[in-house]
């Protein structure tokens, strides 16, 4: 048994002896050689389709991803106002212990001063867990991002612009200023007249 090998390349035309066209060729192709172009192309179109959808769906993951992270944040900043609020009705209770602890030293009150300590204590405490902290202000140059002057001190043992004291504490919660630190400022006259203008 011999078999029979199909040329799929033109053949000339046998009575004019030129080569017979593409289309021709294509019509005279076994049916397996058209349904395997068929196919391929399908194939084709179907792994354009496929990538297409792919890249289509990982933007809808990032997408979705950007928004997850987006509304966690939301939430959070949500939390952290309504805590802000809280802690900022709570500062004055805060300011009122400091000025009772300052008041009276008298050692006929040592007992009830050390339970005023540790209820003041806990309270900082608890306030600190939820991201609360005390602008350090005395000695440091002022800022008026994180400090309010209200007295300005003329002296030179100081340098110009150094807060000397502390009227009322700042604090910070999360990173924002809650508060200002109320301060006392040094002003020191030859310092400033040393500094070009």
């Amino acid at each position: 048994m011999t078999a029979k090998h199909h040329n799929h390349e033109p053949q000339d035309d046998p009575l004019t002896g030129k080569a017979a066209p593409a289309a021709a060729a294509e019509a005279d192709a076994p049916p397996i050689t058209r349904d395997a172009n068929a196919l391929f192309e399908q194939v084709t179109k179907l792994m354009g389709e496929k990538l297409e959808l792919t890249d289509t769906l990982k933007r809808r993951q990032a997408d979705f991803e950007n928004y997850r992270k987006r509304v966690e944040r939301e939430r959070q900043q949500e939390h952290h106002r309504g805590a802000e609020g809280l802690i900022e009705t709570l500062l004055p209770v805060l300011d009122g212990f400091e000025r009772a602890l300052a008041a009276n030293n008298d050692p006929a009150y040592e007992n009830y001063r050390k339970g005023f300590e540790l209820i003041y204590r806990q309270l900082e405490n608890i306030l600190a867990k939820r991201g609360l902290e005390r602008i350090d202000a005395e000695g440091k140059n002022f800022d008026p991002h994180l400090h309010h002057a209200v007295e300005r001190v003329e002296t030179t043992d100081y340098a110009d612009g150094t807060v000397i004291g502390v009227l009322q504490a700042g604090y910070i919660f999360h990173g924002k200023v809650l508060r200002p630190a109320m301060v006392r400022v040094t002003a020191n006259a030859q310092q400033q007249a040393a500094q070009p203008n």
